[in-house]
C-alpha cells in the first residue's frame, strides 16, 4: 500500500482489524520499523484525537513526527493550476509538496471541506494535490469527503465489542447548531459496507448522504424504527448533501436518549455536544464506548503507518 486516502485502500478489513488488535496488545513490537523516518502532520483544521493519536502511533513505530498548523503557520498555499498568484496565496502546492517530501518520509494531511462548493469538495482538491505533487506516501487525516482513519477505528471497536457474529449497526443523524461535513458519516458507511453487519442509516428527509456513498444501504427516516434491536448506534451530525452544506432541520427530537438506544452500545467520533447530539444519561452510562473508541485511534493510525513503512 503506497497511500491511505480512502477506506477503499483496505484490501481485507477483517485481516486489518485483527492486525490492529495485535498491535494494541504489543504497541512497541515494531519500534525499529520507523527508526530514522519522519512523519509530517499537516493540519489545515483543528484536531485533538487525530493529532495526538497519530503522533503516538508514529512514536510507537520509532518515527519522528513533525506537526505543522498549515493554516496559521505557513504561507498561504495555492492549489489551482495556471493561477495568477496576485492574491492572498504566496506558495503553490507544486513547490510546497515537493519541499515537504524532502523533509518527511510520510505526509499526513487534514483539510476540511468548504461546504459551499460541492464539486470542489468532491474533487478533494487539497488531498489530491498533495497526492499528485508529493513524492512520498500520503495519509488522509480527514478530508473534504472522508475520514478513513476514524472509520478503521470504528470497525476495530465494533469487532471488539460485538456479542454476535452479525450485529445490527445503525448510523443515526442527530441535530447540531452548525453545518458539519459528511466525511465521518461517509467513511463509516463505506467501512460498514465492507463488514458482515446488518447496517442501516437513519436521518431526516433532506439529509440523505451522497447516493454514491449510500449505494444499497437502507435509509430509514423514522429514527425509532431504525434503532429497534440495534447492537451499536453510531451517532453523527452532517449538513444537507442535497441542499449542499445547509442546515435544513434542527429537530431536537433526533437527539439520542437512553430510552431510544436501550441496550445498544453508543459510538461517536468526538467531540460531541452534550444534550444536543446525545443526552448525559447515555454518555455517562456503560452503554457509551466513546472513550474506548477514541483509544483505538492510535492503533488504526499505527497499522496504516506500519503498512506504508513495510511497503517503502
Amino acid at each position: 500500500m503506497k497511500h491511505y486516502t480512502s477506506i477503499h485502500d483496505i484490501d481485507d478489513i477483517n485481516s486489518w482489524i485483527e492486525d490492529a488488535k495485535a498491535l494494541k496488545k504489543d504497541p512497541l513490537k515494531h519500534l525499529e520499523l520507523g527508526r530514522n523516518k519522519t512523519l509530517g502532520l499537516l493540519f489545515f483544521n483543528s484536531s485533538l484525537r487525530t493529532r495526538l493519536s497519530t503522533q503516538k502511533a508514529a512514536l510507537n513505530l520509532g518515527m519522528n513526527p513533525i506537526v505543522m498548523n498549515v493554516s496559521g503557520d505557513a504561507w498561504g498555499i495555492e492549489f489551482g493550476d495556471g493561477t495568477v498568484m496576485n492574491g492572498n496565496t504566496a506558495e503553490h502546492i507544486k513547490e510546497a509538496a515537493a519541499v515537504i517530501s524532502q523533509y518527511c518520509d510520510v505526509i499526513a494531511v487534514r483539510a476540511f471541506p468548504t461546504l459551499t462548493d460541492k464539486a470542489k469538495d468532491e474533487s478533494e482538491e487539497v488531498l489530491n494535490a498533495f497526492k499528485k505533487y508529493a513524492s512520498v506516501p500520503l495519509v488522509n487525516m480527514e478530508s473534504a469527503t472522508g475520514h478513513p482513519l476514524q472509520a478503521l477505528t470504528d470497525a476495530i471497536t465494533i469487532s471488539e465489542y460485538k456479542k454476535k457474529d452479525r450485529p445490527k449497526v445503525v448510523l443515526s443523524w442527530a441535530p447540531h447548531i452548525k453545518a458539519l461535513p459528511h466525511a465521518v458519516a461517509n467513511s463509516f458507511t463505506q467501512a460498514m459496507q465492507k463488514m458482515d453487519v446488518d447496517f442501516v442509516i437513519t436521518n431526516p428527509k433532506g439529509y440523505n448522504l451522497s447516493p454514491d456513498i449510500v449505494g444499497d444501504t437502507p435509509v430509514i427516516h423514522n429514527q425509532e424504527e431504525a434503532l429497534k434491536d440495534a447492537d451499536f448506534v453510531y451517532v453523527k451530525n452532517w449538513s444537507s448533501y442535497e441542499d449542499y452544506g445547509k442546515v435544513v432541520n434542527t429537530d431536537p427530537n433526533w437527539m439520542i436518549t437512553k430510552e431510544k438506544i436501550g441496550d445498544a452500545k453508543f459510538m461517536h467520533c468526538l467531540p460531541v455536544r452534550r444534550n444536543v447530539i446525545v443526552e448525559d444519561a447515555v454518555l455517562d452510562s456503560d452503554s457509551s464506548i466513546v472513550i474506548q473508541q477514541a483509544n483505538n485511534r492510535t492503533y488504526a493510525a499505527q497499522l496504516v503507518l506500519k503498512k506504508i513503512l513495510e511497503n517503502a
